[in-house]
C-alpha cells in the first residue's frame, strides 16, 4: 500500500482551496462542520448499547418505517452542526417530510445540504455498520432570502459536493467537491480525521455484485438473466462474480468503490419506483462514483439527470464500476426489445 502523507482533513480542505483562487471559505467551513457532527454521531454509535439509544421511539417517518432513536440523535445533531454556521439557506433530511428553514435568528448562506442522518440504521441493533449521506448545492433563489423546496429540488448533476460519513470497525468520511474522491479515518486517539486515501479511482470493473437476492421473483426478466448470467462460470469474463449484499446502501458502496462491483437496487413488481431515495441515497452516491470514474443509473437513465418532483422521491439505482453498470443496462434493454416484439 502507497505511503500517506499525514493531513488532517481541515489542512486538506484549506490546501485544496488554495487551488482555486475563486474559492470564499464557505463551502470548506461547511464541510468542516459536517466532520464535526460525524464525530459526536460515531461516539453515540459506538456507545450505542452503553447509553440506551438503540431501539424505536414509537414513531414512524416520512417514509412509513419506524424511527430508531439513534436515527433521530444523528438527525439532531446534524441539524444542530450546520444551522448557526452562515453557510446554508435551507435544509432537508430524510428524517423530515418537509424543508427545514435555518432559523430567523441565524444569517443565511448560499448553499442548500440535504441528507440522510442514518442510512441502514434497520442494522444499528445487530451492530452492522451504518452511515451518514450529505448532499450540498448552491441556492437557486435569490440570496438573502429564506430558502425554498426549489433550491433542494435541484438534479444531481448540479451538486457542488458530496460525501458520506462510514461508522464501522472505523470511522471513515469520503466527499468529493468535484476535484476527485478523497478518504478520511478517524483517528479517536486525538479526535481528527486523517487522510487516508486521495483521489479514489473506482476500477472499471469488478468482482463483486451486491443486491437483495430475496426478492429475485419480483424482478424485471432482464435482471434475472443478468445475475444468473454473473453466476456462470466463465474464465474469459473473470465469471461467476461473488455475492457481497449487507444491507447498508453506505457500507456496500464503500466497499464496491474500492473493490470493483456493483450495488443494486432495483424497481420491482411491488415496488415500482424502487425504494432508495433519490436526494438523500441515490443522487449524492452518484456523484461520488462518477468522480471516482464510476457509472450509476436507474436502468435506463443516468441517476444524476433525473429532475426531482418531490423531496422523498424513490428511484431505482444500479451504482458501481462502469462495465458492471453498462452490462446490467444491456441484459434489462435487450429483455425489453424481445418484450417488445412479442
Amino acid at each position: 500500500m502507497p505511503k500517506v502523507k499525514f493531513m488532517t482533513l481541515a489542512r486538506f480542505i484549506i490546501e485544496q482551496e488554495r487551488l482555486h483562487p475563486e474559492a470564499t471559505g464557505e463551502l470548506s467551513k461547511l464541510l468542516h462542520d459536517l466532520s464535526l457532527a460525524a464525530k459526536v454521531i460515531s461516539l453515540e454509535v459506538n456507545k450505542a448499547g452503553l447509553a440506551d439509544i438503540l431501539g424505536f421511539t414509537g414513531d414512524i417517518n416520512v417514509q412509513g418505517e419506524e424511527i430508531k432513536k439513534l436515527d433521530i440523535f444523528a438527525h439532531r445533531m446534524l441539524f444542530n452542526a450546520m444551522d448557526h454556521g452562515g453557510h446554508l439557506c435551507v435544509m432537508a433530511s430524510e428524517e423530515e417530510e418537509d424543508i427545514i428553514h435555518i432559523p430567523s435568528k441565524f444569517r443565511l448562506g448560499k448553499y442548500v445540504l440535504l441528507f440522510d442522518p442514518l442510512d441502514g440504521s434497520s442494522n444499528i441493533d445487530a451492530n452492522i455498520s451504518i452511515g451518514t449521506i450529505f448532499s450540498i448545492y448552491k441556492r437557486v433563489t435569490p440570496d438573502n432570502c429564506p430558502g425554498t423546496l426549489e433550491d433542494c429540488l435541484q438534479q444531481g448533476v448540479k451538486q457542488i459536493a458530496a460525501g458520506y460519513i462510514v461508522y464501522g470497525s472505523s470511522t471513515i468520511m469520503v466527499y468529493t467537491a468535484g476535484d476527485g474522491v478523497h478518504s478520511f479515518t478517524l483517528d479517536p486517539s486525538f479526535g481528527e480525521f486523517l487522510l487516508s486515501q486521495e483521489n479514489i479511482k473506482t476500477p472499471k470493473k469488478g468482482k463483486i455484485y451486491s443486491i437483495n437476492e430475496g426478492n429475485y421473483l419480483y424482478w424485471h426478466p432482464g435482471l434475472k438473466k443478468y445475475i444468473k448470467w454473473l453466476q456462470e462460470e466463465d474464465i474469459t469474463s473473470e465469471r461467476p462474480y461473488t455475492s457481497r449484499y449487507i444491507g447498508s446502501m453506505v457500507a456496500d458502496i464503500h466497499r464496491n468503490l474500492l473493490y470493483g462491483g456493483i450495488f443494486m437496487y432495483p424497481a420491482d413488481s411491488r415496488n415500482p419506483n424502487g425504494k432508495l431515495r433519490l436526494m438523500y441515497e441515490c443522487n449524492p452516491m452518484s456523484f461520488i462514483l462518477e468522480k471516482a470514474g464510476g457509472r450509476a443509473s436507474n436502468g435506463k437513465k443516468r441517476i444524476l439527470e433525473i429532475k426531482p418532483d418531490t423531496l422523498h422521491q424513490r428511484t431505482p439505482i444500479f451504482i458501481g464500476s462502469e462495465e458492471d453498470v453498462k452490462m446490467v443496462e444491456e441484459f434489462m434493454a435487450r429483455e425489453e426489445i424481445e418484450f417488445n416484439r412479442a
